[in-house]
């Protein structure tokens, strides 16, 4: 089936969009090209992978038998593309390091460090609630909170960990006050998690201390969060790196430990000893001796 890869790309490709346009502009070819794919096939296995209908084609059981197969062959086809791609560049060409978006203030400076040290790496810094794929070649380094990833086939190490201040803004204190301590914490008005099952430690110590409905502006997005407790609509948690960094936050308590999480550096074993990657961990765990997150 190998010599007819085309053709099966082009099928799943077809089954994935369920449109011949749609695949033909994936594939970069020509619509004809894609039809005569589909029919050299299906004449080639001797049944129909497709319903053709107004709306587009549709697999067949056979169809969804054979595209299964393919569609775990492309993403064997891309993971080694990707290990490929990372190996015997020296420190050149991309570096792909993902985190959540709140490690930028302190990660940015180390790659933008690192590059200047290193004219020939292109960095792509990835950042959100998605975990890349290092199996796939979707990241070189990853940096990930919480307990400890148990993908296979990666490395992991202890990192540092990122402690979390609960704090309220200028203009929140101007309108609410400040609580003069843990009890009074219930009066008061809370920015949050949307995901009220979040296991981020101090997530779950709020959600403990402060009745729910105290929670009243509630987001996904940590830069949204951050930026909702800034303009006032309530306290709420931040990086201690970013209080530091800020004249218009102030520590409603004292910051805890049982508030912080550990952070680990993650890279997939394939990946882990080439050059770059090697040089880069160096220079970010060197770095990160002096950082107050």
């Amino acid at each position: 089936m190998m010599e007819n890869w085309d053709e099966v790309r082009t099928a799943y490709q077809v089954a994935r969009l369920g449109t011949v346009s749609g695949a033909a502009d994936v594939l970069g070819v020509h619509h004809a090209t894609v039809i005569r794919h589909i029919d050299a096939l299906e004449g080639r296995l001797g049944v129909k992978l497709f319903q053709r209908h107004a709306r587009g084609y549709t697999a067949t059981e056979a169809g969804r038998d054979l595209l299964q197969v393919a569609q775990a062959t492309d993403d064997q086809f891309t993971q080694l593309a990707g290990r490929i791609k990372g190996q015997g560049e020296g420190v050149s060409g991309e570096l792909v390091v993902t985190s959540l978006v709140s490690l930028s203030p302190v990660l940015t400076p180390v790659l933008t460090a690192f590059q200047k040290n290193n004219p020939g790496i292109i960095v792509r810094f990835l950042t959100g609630p998605r975990i890349f794929r290092l199996e796939y070649g979707e990241a070189h380094v990853a940096i990930r909170a919480g307990s400890a990833p148990e993908q296979p086939d990666n490395v992991v190490q202890p990192f540092v960990r990122q402690h979390m201040s609960l704090v309220a803004s200028d203009s929140y204190i101007a309108a609410h006050g400040m609580p003069d301590s843990e009890a009074d914490l219930a009066d008061h008005h809370f920015v949050g998690s949307d995901d009220m099952e979040s296991r981020a430690p101090f997530n779950k110590w709020l959600t403990a201390i402060v009745p729910v409905e105290r929670i009243r502006f509630r987001t996904g997005d940590e830069m949204t969060l951050r930026d909702a407790i800034i303009a006032g609509a309530g306290i709420g948690f931040v990086p201690r790196a970013e209080v530091k960094r800020r004249t218009d936050l102030h520590e409603v308590l004292p910051t805890r430990d049982e508030w912080s999480a550990p952070l680990w550096i993650v890279t997939h074993v394939d990946l882990h000893r080439t050059t770059k990657v090697q040089a880069f961990l160096s220079y970010l765990k060197e770095s990160a001796k002096s950082w107050t997150c």
